[in-house]
């Protein structure tokens, strides 16, 4: 049976050394602030909303949360974004997606000032992340970097495969593991909708990235032995036996692939949590860049 990688434990350790960057930014008079717009009223961003807000007060750093009805206009909201730009309280500014259909995402996002994107989308942060430049790093990507890292996976000519070409996480996850640092300086496979024998590709992979929004979509026998096996989904699979009615299942048919794996991450308490605690590193990063 494959080890766990317990994402929460290394959030942990993330988060505490975060403190005392916060508290030294503190004895100068600066507090760590991050604003969060959410439209509309989906269930799963609303959860995740007020976890980023529960942890910004845990680590004793600054939020402000705006709730925004979905039937908003795109105008009103570039406003209020043009607005926060400005606003010296807040060194982060995350909205959160996905948005209404009749806004255009690519026209927020573009919209805030690339100094403030701690999420990492703006083409300004994800054109130096391509270079190589310093920039804020994807908080998903970011966070499966450093799961591997602290989990002792050695990524240097590893054999990666990610499962997803997502701007959220496979674009950005597949550049960050090919670079040449440390982790990285893998060699990497994208696959997608479109792949022939997905199979024969997961079968190669010393490292399997799954992020393709589907629950079960990796099974015990498209996996090799002794692979690390990151499960970035997170689906909703109606359950009458749970209070909610519902329970949380990854991409990935946990019972089967972690009989085979030698590290995996569970969902939920895998990549999640890593999520949240890099959009705070990235925050406190853009506190200290403003001193």
């Amino acid at each position: 049976m494959a080890n766990l990688i317990d994402g929460k434990k290394i959030a942990a350790k993330v988060r505490e050394e975060l403190k005392s960057r916060i508290d030294k930014l503190k004895e100068k008079g600066i507090t760590p602030g991050l604003g969060v717009v959410l439209v509309g009223d989906d269930p799963a961003s609303i959860s995740y909303v007020t976890g980023k807000e529960r942890a910004c007060a845990e680590l004793g750093m600054f939020s402000r949360e705006t709730r925004l009805p979905a039937e908003i206009t795109e105008e009103e909201l570039l406003a209020l974004i043009a607005s926060m730009n400005k606003d010296p309280q807040l060194h982060g500014i995350l909205v959160q997606l996905p948005l209404p259909r009749h806004i255009d995402e690519q026209k927020i996002i573009m919209a805030i000032d690339p100094k403030k994107d701690v999420d990492g989308f703006h083409p300004v942060n994800a054109g130096k992340m391509l270079l190589g430049q310093d920039c804020y790093l994807p908080c998903t990507p970011n966070g499966i970097l450093k799961l591997l890292e602290e989990s002792g996976v050695e990524t240097g000519g590893a054999e990666v495969v990610v499962l997803g070409r997502s701007n959220i996480v496979g674009k950005p996850v597949a550049n960050l593991l090919f670079r040449k640092a440390n982790p990285g300086n893998s060699t990497v496979t994208i696959c997608h909708t479109a792949t022939r024998n997905l199979k024969a590709h997961t079968l190669r992979a010393d490292i399997l990235i799954v992020a393709a929004g589907r629950a079960r979509t990796v099974t015990g026998d498209m996996i090799k032995e002794g692979a690390v096996v990151i499960d970035v989904g997170v689906n909703r699979i109606p359950d009458d036996s749970r209070k909610r009615g519902y329970r949380l299942e990854g991409d990935v048919d946990f019972s089967s692939v972690s009989e085979k794996a030698s590290l995996i991450t569970p969902v939920p308490g895998g990549v999640g949590p890593m999520t949240i605690t890099m959009l705070l590193f990235n925050t406190v990063a853009a506190a200290e860049k403003s001193v």
